[in-house]
């Protein structure tokens, strides 16, 4: 599989416009920091419009944090935005709604850095967002947190031939207070985020819970660590190309996420779908490496055994002995918001 590298956080900002809202309430070191909730399906683009935010409000003086959360407890994108200097914590083992306590302690951990915008990022499955997270945060929150409006990035492919995942990410929409779509500016969404115009949670959604449940449980979920012990020495783009080749085939991959490590640098490599090319950031052109310490997270439809025998056979072949750090795989169990307005 042929690697190409992209700049971190790169994506098309569209053409130059000038903005029709500037921004009026995040101002460096103001009071209180701006809490905006980004959510959309897997593989949308989500932290890659958080991070691209993240520099572009850096170059105008403020002070960014991220939160990161999903299913599973072992994240590529925490360690990912840390490698970028992104001051972050994270809510795993269940989404925002099901974890809210854990939102709002992580949010008050962050507090710590000063931050004026903190980006939470949330679970790609997920969605009932306003009614379980976004409207308790006002309600019971707005003391420490100014509350952005609930922003939902477009996935490329726009529609899903399954209808599991259609569902979820019509719902996801659905409820969006603003849509970004690839191609966008991301400069003028950033300035009606934080302008204070565009109402936070305005649209709650009459879902099904039985339907979301079993939408989300399509999804096997698998997370693993592992370290590979490569001799001779290896790059990390010669050790997880061939590794991505031939996990493909055999996985109708929803998203997939992979983080390498070694004293040479890092490469992170992300697929949305099957017969795509990865796109891969970082050391692409890295030496040899004796040692790489390697993150999978890997979101699929299909049984979560099957999956996991499928990803430790092909880890097998690595040319390199492995020692597995840890692994999980499961479905997503039912949610059970902590609130619900």
């Amino acid at each position: 599989m042929k690697l190409e590298t992209v700049k971190p956080g790169t994506v098309n900002h569209g053409a130059a416009k000038p903005s029709a809202v500037m921004p009026r309430v995040v101002k460096p070191g103001a009071v209180k920091p701006i809490l905006a909730v980004v959510g959309g399906f897997l593989g949308a683009g989500k932290t890659t419009l958080i991070l691209t935010a993240a520099r572009l409000l850096k170059q105008r003086g403020l002070r960014v944090a991220a939160i990161l959360n999903d299913q599973g407890d072992d994240l590529v994108d925490t360690h990912y935005a840390g490698a970028l200097g992104i001051d972050c914590d994270q809510v795993t083992g269940g989404c925002f709604c099901c974890r809210f306590p854990d939102l709002v302690d992580a949010a008050g951990r962050l507090l710590e850095y000063r931050p004026d915008v903190i980006f939470a990022e949330a679970v790609g499955s997920c969605t009932d967002i306003v009614a379980t997270t976004l409207r308790p945060l006002i309600r019971d929150h707005r003391d420490r947190f100014g509350i952005a409006p609930l922003t939902v990035v477009m996935h490329p492919q726009r529609t899903f031939d399954n209808p599991d995942l259609d569902f979820l990410y019509r719902n996801q929409l659905a409820e969006a207070d603003l849509i970004f779509e690839r191609g966008d500016s991301v400069q003028t969404w950033m300035d009606r985020l934080l302008s204070g115009s565009v109402p936070a949670g305005a649209t709650t959604l009459d879902i099904d819970y039985a339907r979301y449940a079993g939408a989300e449980a399509a999804l096997a979920w698998l997370n693993a660590r592992v370290t590979a012990h490569a001799a001779p020495p290896i790059s990390a783009a010669m050790l997880v190309g061939p590794l991505l080749d031939r996990l493909a085939p055999q996985i109708r991959i929803v998203h997939l996420k992979l983080f390498a490590q070694s004293d040479a640098g890092y490469l992170k490599a992300a697929l949305t779908a099957n017969g795509q090319e990865p796109m891969v950031e970082g050391a692409l052109d890295a030496s040899p490496s004796a040692r790489h310490e390697i993150l999978l997270n890997l979101r699929a439809l299909a049984d979560p055994e099957t999956l996991r025998a499928i990803v430790e056979r092909e880890f097998a072949a690595l040319p390199a002995r492995l020692t597995w750090q840890h692994v999980q795989c499961f479905r997503p169990s039912a949610p059970a918001p902590y609130h619900r307005m």
